[in-house]
């Protein structure tokens, strides 16, 4: 087997299971883990395989390499854009950008470095905490292709950092560092270069070991107040507390109150 046909058959996407935690890396080094349309519906199959695991409770999203992401192989998609766009999505999947209505129901943490560009950018935006290597460079580029940000730029940068903090970045297509990236609030934990995996990992361990219901209802009720308003989220806190008070974890939770000992929840 040649050099060639051995990457050519390698996974784009590699996933493990390590406790509660799924890990779901870019595997595509040679060429800066830019996404052609196979990485990217093989990770849309893997966020599938985090929503439907009850076992799973957290996705860490990180990359093989010394890069992110060069952002979108447009020589190997290019070509699959239609009329209507293109769709990554194979049965099974979740679109990891969340752009089409159907939103993950499980939080992700994110470790960046090297070049995180384009779909990289904005799959931080659709994650919900990022650690950055602290050399890490980034760039919301698609004006300088011809194309804008579709995996969700234009609706969720101006939320995270402000209008005029996204659109400096996004109308420019320049590049910024990590420090500005954590000033405008799009990274909220910037780490000395090669930590950033094992930061992300300690935060996604830590989600992980709270009660799950809870986690998702309100990772669900913080969502609902950005898309449907707050008093769409107010209508749903009682119930949702209702809910959560009648399960198992809840009462592992206030016993481990009571006798001051570590929850071990079960998610039920």
């Amino acid at each position: 087997m040649s050099d060639q046909q051995s990457v050519a058959e390698q996974p784009r996407i590699i996933t493990e299971r390590r406790g509660h935690v799924f890990l779901i890396g870019f595997n595509r080094p040679e060429k800066r883990n830019a996404a052609d349309f196979a990485l990217l519906q093989q990770l849309a199959l893997a966020y599938g395989e985090l929503e439907r695991d009850p076992e799973l409770r957290v996705g860490l999203v990180h990359a093989v390499g010394e890069h992110f992401t060069a952002g979108l192989d447009l020589a190997d998609v290019g070509p699959r854009l239609g009329p209507d766009g293109i769709d990554i999505v194979p049965e099974g999947g979740i679109n990891p950008w969340q752009v089409d209505g159907r939103s993950l129901s499980k939080p992700v943490v994110m470790a960046v470095q090297g070049t995180c560009l384009t779909l990289g950018i904005e799959l931080m935006l659709a994650s919900d905490i990022t650690v950055a290597a602290e050399s890490t460079r980034f760039g919301q580029i698609e004006v300088a292709r011809g194309i804008l940000p579709f995996g969700g730029a234009t609706i969720r940068f101006p939320r995270a950092a402000g209008w005029a903090n996204a659109m400096r970045w996004i109308l420019t297509g320049d590049m910024f560092d990590a420090a500005e990236a954590h000033r405008i609030g799009i990274v909220q934990e910037v780490v000395p270069d090669g930590t950033q995996f094992d930061r992300a990992l300690e935060l996604a361990e830590r989600i992980a070991a709270q009660a799950p219901l809870a986690v998702q209802a309100t990772l669900a009720n913080a969502r609902t107040a950005v898309r449907d308003g707050d008093a769409a989220a107010e209508a749903e806190l009682q119930p949702a507390l209702a809910r959560l008070a009648a399960t198992e974890d809840a009462r592992i939770g206030i016993a481990a109150f009571l006798s001051r000992t570590p929850a071990e929840f079960i998610g039920r």
